[in-house]
Order: C-alpha cells, then sequence, then structure tokens
C-alpha cells in the first residue's frame, strides 16, 4: 500500500507544470525546486508568452506572478492573466505569487476561483506541499469525472436495449440495481425489493415488469398498507357471494393478474392467514376465493416490496420464514437517498415544473438535507417550491428545509486585530488554510476577517 508520501512523489513526477513570471531567477529557482521533486517544469516570460505555452502543452498546474513589467506594481496585469487563464482553461489550478502589497487582490482572485496564493519569498517545503495537495485534489477530480462518464455511457447503454421507465439516477449503487432488475426481469421468479419508503421501489418493480415475458399482460399493484386488515385477503384472492356479510362475488388481484404481473408492496403488513395463502399460491399456482372450497389457478410473476426488517419480523414470529424465501429467490435492496447523493440534484431537476431552474445555493441545500422522507419528500418539497417561488430561479428559501446543524451560527469567531491576521499569514508562508488553522478559523472565515480588517494594497 502506497504511503502519502509516496503518492506526492508520483502526483509530482508525473505532471507539467508552468511558471510564468518575468524574474528569470524565479523561473530558474522554482524549474529546479520541482525538477528535483520529477516534474517537468515550463517557464514563460510574460502573460503572452504564458498563454502560448498553454495552448501547445498540456499542463496540470500554473504558477503566477502578478507583475510582469519592472515598473509594475498594481498587480492588474497578474488579475488580467489570471482571467484568461480561467476563460481558455476553466478548472486548471492556478497558484499566485505575490507580494504582501498585492494580499487584497490575491484574496480577490482566490474568491474568484484560484487554488492558491504565496508571499515571496516563498518557502521551499510549504511550496511543494501547497502543488502536491492541488494536483492530487486535480487527479481526484479527473478520475471522479472519468467515473461520472463511464457510468453516463453504462447508463445509455442500458436505456437503449431496456425499457428504463423514466428512471432517473446517477449513483453507482442505482446504476447496479437498475442493471439487475433488466437481468432478472425475464426469469419468472418472484422478486424480493427492500428499502425505505419512498426511496423508489415501484421503479423497480415498473423496470422489472416492462422487461419481462409478461410484459403484454396485466400489471396490477397492491398498496398492502393501504388496506384495513379483514380487507387484505378479499383484496388478494377474491370473494363469493356471502361469504361474509354484505360480500359479493369479486375477483381477487391473483385472478386479475393472471397471464401478467403482480406488485405487492407494503408486504410486511400480511396477516399470518394471507402469508399462508401467498405461500400456497407461489409454490402451486392454487388459491380459493374467500367463502369457497374451489380452487383456481393463476400464472402471475409476484413482485413484492417492503419497508420492513423481514428478519427482525421472523424472529419474532410475525413473518413466515418459508415465504421469506420463497420471496427472496432474488432480492433488490435499495439504499436511503441520503446514501446515494449524486441522485439528489438529478431528481430535483426531474421534478421542476418547465422554465425552472435552482440556484446554486437551493442545489446546496438540497444535497446538505438528511432526506428522511426519501425520493417522495424530495418531490413534494421541489413541488411546494415551485409553487410559492415567484421567480424562475427558486432559492434556497423557497426551499423552506431546515438548516443542517455544520450550517448554524457557532460561536462567536475570536477577536483578531490586524498585527495578529498579517503575523498568522507571514508565519504560514502566505498560505490561507494553514493561517486560518492558525487562528483557530475557517478559511472562509479568515478572508471575512480580512475585509473586516481593511488589508489594503498599500497595507
Amino acid at each position: 500500500m502506497s504511503t502519502p508520501e509516496h503518492r506526492h512523489q508520483s502526483s509530482l513526477a508525473h505532471s507539467v507544470l508552468l511558471i510564468i513570471d518575468d524574474s528569470e531567477a524565479v523561473r530558474t529557482a522554482l524549474e529546479v525546486l520541482f525538477s528535483l521533486h520529477g516534474a517537468q517544469v515550463l517557464g514563460a516570460a510574460s502573460p503572452q508568452e504564458g498563454l502560448g505555452a498553454l495552448g501547445r502543452e498540456a499542463v496540470d498546474l500554473v504558477i503566477q506572478d502578478m507583475n510582469f513589467r519592472r515598473e509594475a506594481m498594481s498587480g492588474e496585469e497578474g488579475v488580467a492573466l489570471f482571467h484568461e487563464i480561467r476563460r481558455r482553461h476553466e478548472g486548471l489550478p492556478v497558484v499566485l505569487l505575490t507580494a504582501w502589497t498585492h494580499l487584497e487582490t490575491a484574496v480577490e482572485l482566490v474568491k474568484a476561483g484560484a487554488a492558491d496564493y504565496l508571499a515571496k519569498p516563498w518557502d521551499d517545503t510549504r511550496l511543494l506541499t501547497t502543488v502536491r495537495n492541488l494536483l492530487d485534489l486535480r487527479h481526484a477530480r479527473n478520475e471522479a469525472a472519468g467515473l461520472r462518464r463511464e457510468r453516463h455511457e453504462a447508463r445509455e447503454s442500458l436505456a437503449d436495449r431496456f425499457a428504463l421507465c423514466g428512471a432517473i439516477y446517477e449513483s453507482a449503487a442505482m446504476h447496479t440495481l437498475v442493471s439487475m432488475a433488466t437481468q432478472v426481469a425475464h426469469a419468472e421468479v418472484p422478486v424480493l425489493i427492500t428499502g425505505p419508503n419512498g426511496s423508489g421501489k415501484e421503479v423497480l418493480a415498473d423496470i422489472i415488469q416492462a422487461n419481462s415475458r409478461a410484459a403484454s399482460g396485466p400489471y396490477l399493484k397492491v398498496n398492502l398498507g393501504a388496506l384495513p386488515q379483514e380487507l387484505i385477503e378479499a383484496e388478494l384472492f377474491g370473494t363469493e357471494a356471502g361469504a361474509f356479510t354484505g360480500a359479493r362475488a369479486r375477483v381477487g388481484r391473483f385472478e386479475a393478474a393472471d397471464g401478467g404481473t403482480l406488485f405487492l408492496d407494503e408486504l410486511g403488513n400480511l396477516s399470518p392467514a394471507g402469508q399462508a395463502k401467498l405461500l400456497r399460491v407461489l409454490q402451486t399456482g392454487e388459491f380459493e376465493r374467500l367463502g369457497s372450497n374451489v380452487a383456481r389457478r393463476t400464472r402471475v410473476r409476484l413482485i413484492a416490496a417492503t419497508n420492513a426488517d423481514l428478519h427482525a419480523a421472523i424472529r419474532e414470529g410475525r413473518f413466515r420464514e418459508d415465504l421469506y424465501y420463497r420471496l427472496n429467490v432474488i432480492e433488490l435492496d435499495i439504499p436511503p437517498l441520503a446514501r446515494r447523493r449524486e441522485d439528489i440534484l438529478p431528481l430535483a431537476r426531474h421534478f421542476l415544473e418547465e422554465g425552472r431552474e435552482l440556484s446554486a445555493e437551493a442545489g446546496q441545500a438540497l444535497l446538505q438535507h438528511a432526506w428522511p422522507g426519501n425520493v417522495r419528500e424530495l418531490r413534494n418539497v421541489i413541488r411546494r417550491a415551485c409553487l410559492l417561488s415567484g421567480t424562475p430561479v427558486i432559492g434556497a428559501q423557497a426551499l423552506n428545509l431546515p438548516v443542517p446543524e455544520s450550517a448554524r451560527p457557532q460561536e462567536q469567531e475570536p477577536p483578531l486585530d490586524r498585527g495578529a491576521v498579517e503575523q498568522a499569514l507571514q508565519r504560514a508562508g502566505g498560505i490561507v488554510s494553514r493561517a486560518a488553522r492558525d487562528l483557530g478559523l475557517s478559511r472562509q472565515a479568515l478572508y471575512r476577517r480580512m475585509e473586516k480588517l481593511g488589508l489594503k494594497t498599500d497595507a
């Protein structure tokens, strides 16, 4: 197993760095520093040379100066260069080299997307650490993007071959489940779908039915949790006239679904008597209507779903073990939405009304929410927001979600004067994250404190 040091060496050894600085001494010093650690280093003496190198070479990280003429002191050239790099090469890490006189400008550029800034003269160890961390992050993001592309291509391939019934997902977990659903669809065996309420069990059932040999036959759904216990058996198996007071002859769902598929939701609500009859149907295909001794036959593909812990129910004597194993030929277990967060935003956008979109803040609020009600809760939140929001762009406030603990106001930030902030930045070699840790603040909090203290370019 590789150590962090080995990973750092590898990230530098396989990387191309571009140094844009008008000082040949600076370019040479940085080239020597990074070359000793295996990196390929390119140099450019001006913004034009730097942009030209970026156009020709595949560069992993840029280190740029803020001024490129001896008489220039404002940092305007560095600002313009940074924005041009960002326009042409979005996502490319850019580290700013700056004097303390450009601290405020560097802070603004970090907020605009610069990876970090370092003060001149720099500390070699800290500079190496910063670059290694940024390269590791870039490599991780590239790998994640590659995985997303692979999953997208796999979803497209699956959708070309099977009916996915409008399933919306991005996560690997759901792709695995949807793939399994399409694979078992043609097998004439029962399928048990487990997972919390509102997680999408019915969608998997629809996919199984749509790709089964019985796709052209009847497809009936029964929510056993919505029926009184005394009516469940009559609903499933039918009744004969006079079976109980007021009973009329009625075809049950098993009989009506003959040659097709029957989806039983909330299976854990089935009574012991109903469980015995269900087991018999699965074993023999036979059943009797309530009030009748005449055996009837049916051929039905059964898909059952439950949010209950059937193992616990078996231990407590509330569910038949033989029925469980008869149903559990194929089990698809859907994780809660909180454990597949890649699906949150695609689902939210799917539920939006036409012409509506989510703000960045709303997207973050959706990702931070715990979603105890799973997909059903998400759908209701988006529908409510569409009704209550008076603008095309739905903001976080319109979602009306509880504020997560991490976003709630914490204890008041410790009082810090200008000197303490400057000293911390000097000790950290200009690396804001290190200075923030030294001061006991988050990086964002330190940026806010810099603004409040009025650290100007002439400070």
